[in-house]
């Protein structure tokens, strides 16, 4: 008798994962939502807002994926995970509520989708988020021995009258940059390629960063959460960007109006070594540096010019201002 188990699906597996999960969320988040972990659809209460505006984002890691695979180190990409869902909830300003995430495999490895959970966890500590749910899909010949693929799902609220939308952006306007944690989690088919090239191995050492190439390339992806919902009690925030792929110039633009510009002064930009280490490596040039990489700027907030020395105040060494808008035609320039 054939059994779905012997077509390389084993449910039992599968529940055990979902029990791992469910006590995994009790342990790390105290307030329930309405629905018990596990069901079909989870429930959660929008408390303490007169004209609520709910926002969503989907994400996953890209091609980060196959470093953490081949090193078999699979928490700090679940911190990513969250990380690129929230941070996009942020930049309309909403406050991020709940997570959820998809994880597709050919096999369910208990031990390893176990440390995606913990980082996944980790990451909604840092998001402040709550992960209410998701989903496993166990499929056989689809994906090959040892692969996996990440997805997540965020969604956020806020009154209506708290939206960032970008449309006030005008000249004079400073940006506030707030610095990345590293690559984060774009420009990784670049990045391998150049590895690639140069013979290059993960495991092997870069003395002038203090690490192996592998650990440098793993750094979780930084949250913004305390960082935004701290600005947004105290200063006007006109527009917010989050800068993923494409870099500045294709994410800053999205925040900008019709009639103005944004100059962004690449020499104010504190310098993240890492970011020179994989130019020199692959002789990639500049431009194609700022269109790929965050460049060691990951949030970069549009603010007035009187809010200015406030903003830098409230968001500590990290943030810089690295540039201003002026009337124009649309666009980001570099200088």
């Amino acid at each position: 008798m054939t059994t779905y188990r012997d077509a390389g699906v084993d449910i039992e597996r599968a529940n055990e994962f979902v029990r791992y999960i469910r006590e995994k969320v009790k342990g790390a988040f105290p307030e329930s939502p309405l629905t018990e972990f596990g069901g079909f659809a989870s429930g959660f209460p929008i408390k303490g807002y007169r004209e609520p505006v709910v926002f969503s984002s989907t994400d996953g890691v890209g091609t980060k994926l196959k470093i953490a695979q081949e090193l078999g180190v699979h928490d700090t990409v679940g911190i990513d995970l969250v990380a690129m869902n929230v941070n996009d909830v942020l930049t309309t300003g909403a406050d991020p509520l709940f997570f959820l995430d998809y994880i597709a495999t050919g096999k369910i490895e208990l031990t390893v989708l176990k440390k995606v959970i913990n980082g996944i966890v980790e990451g909604c500590r840092r998001g402040e988020v709550f992960l209410a749910g998701g989903e496993t899909a166990e499929m056989p010949g689809f994906y090959p021995e040892g692969v996996y693929d990440l997805a997540g799902f965020c969604v956020g609220v806020c009154e209506r009258e708290e939206v960032i939308t970008g449309e006030d952006v005008s000249p004079g306007d400073i940006l506030i940059g707030i610095r990345s944690s590293g690559f984060h989690s774009n420009g990784f088919s670049l990045i391998r390629k150049v590895l690639k090239d140069r013979g290059i191995k993960l495991t092997d050492k870069v003395e002038e960063l203090g690490g192996t190439v592998g650990e440098i390339l793993l750094t979780p992806t930084r949250i913004y959460t305390k960082d935004i919902k701290k600005l947004k009690k105290s200063v006007k925030v006109k527009a917010l960007a989050h800068i993923t792929g494409g870099g500045i110039p294709e994410n800053l633009i999205r925040v900008l109006p019709k009639g103005v510009r944004a100059i962004v002064e690449k020499g104010s930009i504190p310098e993240n070594p890492v970011f020179r280490w994989i130019q020199k490596l692959g002789n990639v040039e500049e431009r194609e540096m700022f269109r790929t990489f965050n460049m060691g700027v990951g949030m970069i907030a549009v603010v007035p010019e009187k809010d200015k020395e406030r903003a830098l105040g409230l968001l500590g060494e990290d943030a810089f201002p690295c540039g201003y808008v002026e009337k124009g035609e649309r666009a980001v320039v570099i200088t």
